[in-house]
């Protein structure tokens, strides 16, 4: 029982955030017909005005922010939904359109990041698999800690992606959509303070991966360090 109340608190901890973001996004997606346009009108506008290089599409792939492509790209509820939540997110995918063109180096840092992270994850999950196997054919558990320390090391770089990431959304939400919509008047005083909600929970998008990837690095350094 005493090891219930550090678990119930470390599941709450992880899944909170990821909960408050979904429920925030979709408490504020009801169409709103005082707004002017559409959140994917107010990207293309937004990019016009600004005069950005980049294009905008409808994606079934998630609200983000392509550097490679130069593309934001809005899920069909946020493209055409006339929301609250579809006016900020929104904004906030064109404040990484923006970061981008001002060359913002967190943002570059991130986008290299994720690339070796995507191998290095390939090859941790490869070195997990492989380990018992390896394990009874060297019957070395130098050798065996070796490969898990490797495999660590790896699956670690999803954290660092994670840890560069918080600042990257909170810098699109808060230094660049924010100013966006209040300069631009877009939104009266009542809605912007929705707005800000929606544009927290955009940045905290990613808080649930990271706090995930954290435990799981964790358990297999403890697992480590039991060998």
């Amino acid at each position: 029982m005493i090891y219930l109340i550090p678990l119930l608190l470390v599941l709450f901890i992880i899944l909170f955030p990821g909960w408050w973001v979904k429920h925030t996004l979709k408490k504020y997606s009801i169409e709103y017909d005082e707004l002017p346009g559409t959140g994917g009108e107010l990207a293309k506008h937004l990019i016009e005005r600004l005069q950005l290089p980049v294009s905008l599409e409808q994606t079934d792939q998630g609200d983000h922010y392509d550097p490679q492509d130069k593309t934001v790209r809005l899920t069909e509820s946020f493209y055409n939904g006339r929301s609250l939540s579809a006016v900020a997110v929104a904004a906030h995918e064109v404040g990484h359109a923006i970061q981008d063109h001002s060359k913002y180096k967190l943002l570059r840092l991130r986008t290299q990041l994720v690339k070796v992270a995507q191998h290095s994850e390939k090859v941790g999950s490869l070195m997990y698999l492989l380990l018992p196997l390896m394990t009874v054919l060297s019957r070395s558990p130098v050798a065996s800690g070796g490969m898990l320390l490797l495999a660590v090391g790896a699956m670690s770089f999803s954290v660092l992606v994670h840890l560069v990431t918080l600042p990257v959304e909170w810098d699109a939400s808060f230094k660049r959509a924010l100013p966006l919509l209040e300069q631009g008047e877009y939104l009266t005083a009542p809605e912007l303070k929705v707005a800000k909600k929606i544009l927290l929970a955009a940045a905290l998008t990613y808080v649930a991966g990271a706090l995930m990837s954290l435990v799981n690095v964790w358990r297999w350094i403890r697992i480590l360090r039991m060998r």
